[in-house]
This record gives C-alpha cells, sequence and structure tokens, in this order.
C-alpha cells in the first residue's frame, strides 16, 4: 500500500476512449495502490457492457480508468470485461489480440506524449503473463504472471480479477428515468459483487509527468 503525503497535487484529467483499429506494437501492464486522488470533473467512465457491440468483446471493452497520485508515483486503473458473476475458480479475461494503452498528455494538446502498452500472452505450460512497455521509468519493457506484483526497477505493474470499484445504482437511474423524480438511494451498489479485470500501474511521478503541473489521462483498447 502506498502512502500518502502532502504535496502540491498533480492535475490529473481523465477519460476513456475506445478503438478497435489495429495497431502495430508488442506490450503489457499492471501494479499497486495509492492514495491523494485529483483530478478534474472532466471524466468519462462506467461502460460495463452497454456500448454497441461490447457484450461481444468483453476482454476489450472497457469499464472504468482510475488515476491517482501521491509525492512519489503516478497509478493508473483500467478495469474491462466487467459485470461478471463471481464463480469458483474465477480467473480474470486475458487476450493476447487486444493491446491496452494507458496515454498521458503533458502539455493539453490531447495527443498522448507517453503510450503506455500492456499486452497478455500465455507461457508454454499455459500460464499466463503480461507484459509492459513504454512505462515510464523503467528502461525496458516490464514483464511477469498475472495476479502478481511484479517489480521493475522504479514501477510496479498488477492484473487480475478483481471486485468491480466502480459505485452504481442502476434500479435508482432506472426509476429516476421513468418517474422523473430523483430516486437513488446511495447505499445501493448495483455492481457490488461483480467483477472486472484490471491493469493496475505505478509509476514515479516525475517521470510520468515530466515535470507538468497539469496531465491528461486516457485508455484505449486496440484488437488485433
Amino acid at each position: 500500500m502506498i502512502s500518502s503525503a502532502n504535496t502540491q497535487p498533480i492535475e490529473v484529467h481523465m477519460s476513456i476512449r475506445k478503438s478497435w483499429a489495429l495497431l502495430a506494437a508488442v506490450l503489457v501492464t499492471g501494479a499497486a495502490l495509492g492514495a491523494n486522488l485529483t483530478f478534474t470533473p472532466d471524466a468519462h467512465a462506467a461502460d460495463h457492457t452497454e456500448a454497441p457491440g461490447a457484450a461481444a468483446d468483453p476482454a476489450a471493452d472497457i469499464a472504468d480508468l482510475y488515476a491517482w497520485h501521491n509525492a512519489n508515483s503516478l497509478i493508473t486503473v483500467v478495469t474491462f470485461a466487467g459485470l461478471q458473476a463471481p464463480a469458483m475458480d474465477q480467473t480474470g479475461t486475458y487476450d493476447p489480440d487486444v493491446l491496452y494503452t494507458i496515454h498521458i498528455d503533458h502539455n493539453g494538446d490531447n495527443v498522448s506524449d507517453f503510450q503506455v502498452h500492456t499486452r497478455f500472452g500465455q507461457n508454454a505450460l499455459g500460464d499466463w503473463g503480461m507484459q509492459v512497455s513504454n512505462l515510464p521509468g523503467e528502461a525496458g519493457p516490464l514483464v511477469g504472471p498475472v495476479e502478481t506484483v511484479n517489480n521493475g526497477a522504479a514501477a510496479k505493474a498488477w492484473s487480475g480479477l478483481a471486485d468491480d470499484p466502480f459505485f452504481f445504482d442502476l434500479q435508482g437511474f432506472n426509476d429516476t428515468v421513468a418517474t422523473g423524480t430523483l430516486s437513488f438511494d446511495p447505499t445501493r451498489d448495483s455492481l457490488a459483487g461483480t467483477n472486472v479485470t484490471a491493469i493496475v500501474l505505478e509509476m514515479p511521478l516525475a517521470a510520468a509527468t515530466a515535470g507538468s503541473a497539469n496531465i491528461q489521462v486516457w485508455a484505449t483498447t486496440s484488437r488485433f
């Protein structure tokens, strides 16, 4: 667990973008946890299979993107393949043909200055692993098994099955739409008890921001 510290916050803008265009690269992701979340209201998240065609391709369907920082690290979490009911011996959703990319923009031109790529693959025994490329603070790819915190020289990566952290009252939303009266219940979480697959990355803050006090972070998936 990363402890928080008093520091001048970096302004982090988050959005989720999807692309099923072909990309050429060989890559993968993961990491730890952090505190001191700061971002602007310009955040778009929570797809959770409702987009057209998403149900047919859960491995490429982003559920949510989270990003925050502490004094030393930037932490990003992208979740996908949502709304899975827990089952015995359930594992994460790993597809070697899907590329997961975290984009970091330093100067506000909506063009990523860093593209951190994650890909999954299997060894001869059928064990799943992950490869993270272009990770700030690392000289080369960070490679290791899923469901394990993989430590690099300065960064960390983790991927695996997780309880969906997003909170949403679906019944309250539907009742509000049907009646025109706000009917949300802050204690009713329709996603509680459902699973997603998560990719978590922790990287040095100075390397990830390149000294900028205002960055944008977004995520894309691409199928080969």
